[in-house]
């Protein structure tokens, strides 16, 4: 069965916030709806599902991230995940700089967790805490070419 991931979705306190965050480091928004009703009871398995969302693309087309902020029912506030924890754990994304990339996530008061590592000469990355507690995984590629 051929298969392909379609998007990664989350949860976030404030939608414009973090397109802003997502479309500052290079993704594009396809879209904006809110969705409610029937249908997205069943799919979402919630009662009174009534979201606003937005749906953003990586430059290169492959990538999609889904972003929801819930107005009914109420969003329910967790402490942010730690990379330990089960669960979903991070979205990654590939940059061309990693400086330019912090830059644009300190405008967003987003920092690394603890600071830029290097994996064996060949990525620059780090971990930081974005809008609404997501660990984005920020990596640029040493050997490039």
């Amino acid at each position: 069965m051929p298969i392909k991931l379609e998007n990664v979705a989350i949860a976030v306190r404030d939608l414009d916030e973090t397109i802003a965050f997502f479309t500052d480091l290079g993704l594009t928004v396809l879209g904006r709806d809110e969705v409610s009703g029937e249908w997205t009871d069943t799919a979402v398995g919630l009662d009174g599902n009534h979201a606003k969302i937005a749906m953003l693309q990586t430059p290169d087309g492959h990538g999609r991230l889904e972003l929801f902020e819930y107005l009914h029912p109420d969003a329910i506030e967790t402490d942010p995940t730690r990379p330990n924890e089960i669960g979903m754990h991070r979205v990654a994304f590939s940059v061309d700089d990693i400086d330019e990339a912090l830059a644009i996530a300190a405008k967003h008061g987003c920092h690394p967790l603890r600071g830029v590592a290097t994996y064996e000469d060949v990525y620059k990355l780090t971990y930081v805490r974005g809008p609404s507690g997501i660990i984005v995984m920020l990596a640029e590629e040493l050997r490039k070419g």
